[in-house]
């Protein structure tokens, strides 16, 4: 962590902001999916990492109900709240601001009252965030400053909470307070990872097991490509992909597409199509199931130790992310398909989707020269130059 974003920093912006010294500081970071794209709300199998890019707090508590929230990545002053007056109906960030940064950690405090763990007074804070979590990437910045500010309070006020606890209650924020109908993964990532790991999870019951992913060991390296692209059509079509997704559970007389065997995936889509689900419906249905598999594929190779045979597993994920599930754009297949004709072993979509970031793992010696691919590519197709970084599996969230 540089000077420029450490506790040192926000210490002192809190003590601007507020006129008095933190309690301590937290930090949260954002995740990068390596495979199983919108399985996590079907009950089914993800595996994140968490990035160095972390979301800070400084933060102290109060004993009067007011909660007071600000941001030095955000203009203005800070955002002041009453603990008691929280409500989804209202939202979070003042006039019922549904789409302020501020909803999502007055959600987490809503989140927390409501499940009986801050009464009384209990719940007010001064807090002060700063992210280097790129914003609009896919990269889960909602919720590393959601799981920062959980962490926070649940260490300033002993509730005691374990790291799945907070990513539960984060993802009741983020879905009931500030509407987005978001699975549990991003949570998960950003309270459970571990330094050098990527996260097994299965979303169901939320087991999870730390899987090794020294890639700089076996001499290659993992890329994300931020495309800088974020289509506006993205928040109606997740809702919409995963309204489907539930149609079919029920329609099934499963409890989520989970349920659904891979083996028997054929005769499931004919069952699909004599019920009178239409082909979309399908396809939304065959991408859930293959990529429940695909995700046991990559475990599988992990485990095997042979990291680079995944390579192939990533690149039929963003196919069916492309064809199946209709979530990549124009950006995101040009980084895949440049990647692959530039000697990368495999590369995909990672996130919601419309914009937003790939993956593209590749041997180290090739990693400048299929970057360099990339950033050409995009300025011969006259779009932004992307932001291009490695994802280093670092630590999940934690007191500084």
């Amino acid at each position: 962590m540089t000077d420029e974003h450490g506790p040192g920093r926000v210490t002192a912006e809190f003590r601007e902001v507020y006129g008095t010294e933190p309690g301590g500081v937290w930090a949260a970071p954002g995740r990068v999916n390596l495979i199983g794209e919108h399985t996590d709300y079907n009950d089914g199998f993800v595996m994140p990492l968490a990035l160095p890019h972390t979301c800070l707090a400084a933060a102290s508590p109060r004993t009067d109900g007011v909660l007071r929230l600000h941001s030095g990545d955000v203009p203005g002053g800070a955002v002041e709240l009453r603990v008691e007056e929280l409500s989804p109906v209202a939202g979070g960030a003042g006039g019922g601001d549904r789409g302020g940064w501020a909803a999502y950690p007055a959600g987490v405090v809503w989140a927390l009252r409501e499940a009986g763990l801050l009464t009384g007074g209990a719940g007010g804070a001064d807090l002060h965030f700063e992210s280097t979590v790129p914003t609009g990437a896919g990269l889960s910045s909602s919720a590393a400053l959601e799981v920062v500010t959980a962490t926070a309070l649940n260490d300033l006020y002993g509730l005691g909470l374990t790291p799945p606890r907070i990513a539960q209650l984060c993802q009741r924020a983020e879905n009931a307070f500030v509407g987005v109908p978001c699975g549990i993964m991003d949570q998960m990532a950003s309270a459970c990872c571990t330094e050098g790991h990527a996260l097994f999870l299965d979303a169901r019951d939320l087991t999870q097991r730390q899987v090794p992913f020294d890639l700089a060991a076996e001499g290659l390296r993992l890329l994300v490509v931020d495309t800088r692209v974020k289509h506006e059509l993205g928040d109606g079509a997740y809702a919409s992909r995963r309204a489907a997704c539930e149609a079919a559970a029920r329609a099934l007389g499963v409890r989520a597409l989970r349920d659904v065997p891979f083996e028997g995936l054929d005769a499931t889509l004919a069952e699909l199509e004599r019920l009178g689900c239409d082909a979309a419906t399908r396809r939304r249905v065959r991408h859930v199931v293959t990529e429940d598999r695909r995700v046991e594929e990559v475990i599988q190779r992990l485990d095997a130790g042979d990291t680079r045979a995944i390579g192939p597993v990533l690149t039929a994920g963003h196919a069916s992310c492309r064809d199946d599930f209709e979530i990549s754009c124009a950006e995101l297949d040009l980084v895949v398909e440049t990647a692959g004709a530039a000697g990368a072993l495999g590369a995909r979509m990672t996130g919601g989707g419309f914009g937003g970031s790939a993956i593209v793992l590749v041997a180290e010696a090739d990693a400048d020269a299929v970057s360099k691919a990339v950033t050409e590519a995009f300025g011969a197709a006259g779009h932004r130059a992307p932001r291009i970084f490695p994802a280093v599996p670092s630590a999940g969230a934690r007191r500084l």
